[in-house]
């Protein structure tokens, strides 16, 4: 199918009457002519007309027509620009070849047929370069998603890929996870620095309708306001100093999946503003432009902080929070879930290991003794960060012994804990090495003795202590 011309308007700039009625007269049957009798009139127009082609002529009063082209360049970049000179406006001529992006120039009179040529190869060249204009911004945002899937691929290998844990608060994080991945609602979850605010993020995207397209994370307490703004919604081309490309935002990137915002209690404002525009009409709009554009991303935000005391002290707007808030988990930090150390522990040590290419045994009882002692006021964070010091420097094979650990742990363990609390995370380590033996021995109970090492006699006083 043939190219349609009268889908790219034409724009003639003239103050004389006669040739604007020329124009229309011969051209209107092949174009979309559109007419201004100043360059005054013309901007008005450029602005609300996506204009293809723009034919000017030089000798206008108030506005010459190479005057007018150049500031029609702020207006419609990538319009086609003719300008139409007399044969003694030397001065013109030369001025009109010296600015950038003049198609042609046309000196009168000019012959009818022959302009007539001179607008369809325009129009085909306007329409040529903004295939082209497209295929490469497809190209870019291509380029950009892949990015984003790849530090989403590095960050799978540094973090967790799993939820572990064996206590009641984790088996009700998990819950909750279950119950609100399969919707779009706005997710917004609480706990102390790392206890796996973003770990949990990733689990309702993975389970959610979304998992197919990109979960995108972003830590608003490590970013400036405005590049954060700009991080977002994206901005123009000459929206700020050193804005020489326009560039989209995350909000887009993330279009049909998750974006995560970590330390939302951490955005100002005037931010805040602007995100609760987002969660209420669904459209962003990029810094420097006057448009707004329609997203579907889910929303997924955290914070370690206390939002209601944040909202106390109005650092924190109330109706984003309401906007947040429509499903809180809170994960409670690790000292308050002992029980799960010791399991988590050893998947820890699995997976570091696997990562570092090291052949590492689980750790000892011994160590798991010290490790459930010590708080973790870094939570998970701070455990994964030992054992990883213990495996670097145990030797291949050898279990994580006690004396591998840091001295800060082994003095906070020395320091002790309740006695309830330590037997209670010892008893639910053994509970699950148990239950786990008996499954692979389909029950029998001498193999499951000999797997862990102890007499029948002993295990057979294990199960009886610990209810199984």
């Amino acid at each position: 199918m043939g190219l349609d011309y009268r889908q790219f308007p034409v724009l003639v700039v003239d103050d004389e009457p006669d040739i604007l009625r020329s124009f229309r007269f011969n051209y209107e049957e092949d174009f979309d002519v559109l007419t201004a009798e100043s360059g005054a009139r013309g901007l008005d127009l450029l602005s609300v007309h996506d204009v293809a082609v723009i034919v000017a002529d030089q000798r206008m009063p108030s506005m010459s027509g190479t005057e007018f082209l150049e500031r029609s360049m702020d207006v419609r970049p990538d319009a086609i620009r003719i300008i139409l000179t007399g044969f003694t406006d030397v001065d013109a001529l030369v001025q009109a070849v010296n600015l950038s992006r003049i198609y042609r120039y046309v000196t009168k009179p000019w012959s009818s047929e022959e302009l007539r040529l001179t607008l369809l190869r325009a129009i085909e060249a306007f329409q040529l370069a903004r295939e082209n204009a497209r295929l490469v911004e497809e190209l870019r945002r291509a380029n950009e998603r892949l990015a984003v899937e790849n530090a989403y691929l590095r960050d799978s290998v540094t973090a967790p890929t799993e939820i572990v844990g064996v206590s009641s608060a984790i088996h009700e994080v998990l819950g909750l996870v279950g119950r609100v991945a399969p919707s779009t609602s706005t997710v917004l979850i609480s706990g102390e620095t790392g206890t796996g605010k973003e770990l949990v993020a990733r689990a309702i995207h993975a389970a959610s309708p979304r998992r197919d397209e990109l979960f995108v994370a972003v830590n608003c307490a490590s970013l400036s306001e405005g590049v954060l703004e700009s991080e977002l919604f994206g901005h123009r081309r000459g929206a700020f100093t050193g804005a020489i490309e326009a560039r989209k935002g995350l909000f887009e990137v993330a279009d049909g999946g998750t974006l995560f915002l970590d330390e939302v209690s951490e955005t100002t404002r005037g931010l805040q503003a602007k995100l609760l525009r987002v969660l209420q009409e669904g459209e962003i709009r990029p810094v420097g432009d006057n448009r707004s554009y329609p997203v579907d991303v889910r929303v997924i935000a955290a914070t370690n902080r206390r939002l209601e005391d944040e909202m106390r002290a109005e650092r924190f707007r109330d109706d984003l929070y309401f906007r947040l808030a429509v499903f809180p988990i809170h994960i409670p930090p690790l000292r308050q879930r002992p029980e799960d150390i010791p399991v988590l522990a050893r998947h820890l040590v699995r997976r570091i290991a696997t990562q570092l290419r090291k052949s590492i045994g689980d750790p000892t009882p011994e160590a798991i003794e010290h490790l459930v002692r010590h708080p973790f006021p870094g939570n998970v964070r701070e455990l994964a960060n030992e054992l990883e010091r213990a495996i670097l420097l145990a030797e291949p094979g050898a279990p994580i012994s006690e004396d591998l650990l840091s001295d800060h742990v082994l003095e906070s363990a020395a320091a002790g804990v309740p006695p309830g609390r330590l037997q209670a995370a010892t008893d639910d380590f053994e509970r699950q090495q148990i239950l786990a033996a008996l499954e692979r021995a389909g029950g029998v109970k001498t193999r499951v003795a000999e797997e862990l090492g102890i007499s029948y006699r002993g295990l057979m006083k294990k199960l009886r202590r610990l209810g199984l």
